[in-house]
């Protein structure tokens, strides 16, 4: 695996590796995952994936916010095809950016020479919006519990967007005024209020 830069986002514990693919005439080929080299990164050090998930989402879909306690849930989550924006909750009580939400666009097509995976540890929610029908792929460290499992709503009016990139906010509110494909579970979610006071968010403490 060719790892061609790691970086941090504006909440500094979410990170985006980068990878190259390899291309000629035929198409690509790449690494996408290889566990001696991702051991060798810091942050990813100890870590262990229990799941594997794909997602295929049409065009103008919203997705979450979802997260997960016991077990705890880490999500490691590309681009396959088309073009996909991440975003990520702090929901960790007592963090300096409790409550924020920042926003990362991955797009992915054949001709790209690279590829990029982003982190989300557990202690943030997160979800995504689609600008064309896209297909996504996430390793999560944790197997899925229906039972421990808590959604806040994309659309809650308490969520602090200061620290997100403007110009993918300004992508979100188009999209949230445009019909969105969302279901009814992801857009009734529970408000940051309610969930803050709802004794399991003392699951996520920083």
């Amino acid at each position: 695996m060719k790892i061609i830069e790691i970086k941090s986002l504006e909440i500094p514990e979410i990170k985006v590796i980068k990878f190259a693919r390899f291309i000629d005439q035929r198409g690509y080929f790449t690494e996408s995952y290889k566990k001696n080299d991702f051991e060798n990164i810091d942050f990813m050090k100890g870590i262990s994936f229990n799941q594997c998930n794909e997602s295929y989402s049409k065009a103008h879909t919203i997705r979450g916010l979802h997260f997960q306690w016991n077990p705890y849930m880490g999500k490691l989550v590309r681009t396959l095809y088309g073009e996909m924006t991440d975003m990520v909750l702090d929901i960790r009580k007592n963090s300096p950016t409790f409550g924020k939400i920042i926003c990362y666009k991955m797009p992915s097509y054949s001709i790209d020479n690279f590829c990029e995976w982003i982190w989300i540890p557990p202690g943030f929610a997160h979800g995504n919006f689609f600008y064309q029908e896209t297909k996504i792929e996430y390793f999560c460290t944790g197997q899925y519990n229906s039972k421990c499992e808590a959604g806040i709503s994309p659309f809650s009016e308490d969520i602090d967007w200061s620290i997100c990139n403007i110009e993918l906010y300004r992508d979100f509110i188009f999209y949230k005024n445009k019909y969105p494909l969302i279901s009814d579970k992801d857009k009734d979610g529970l408000s940051l209020e309610k969930w803050s006071n709802d004794e399991r968010s003392n699951n996520f403490i920083y």
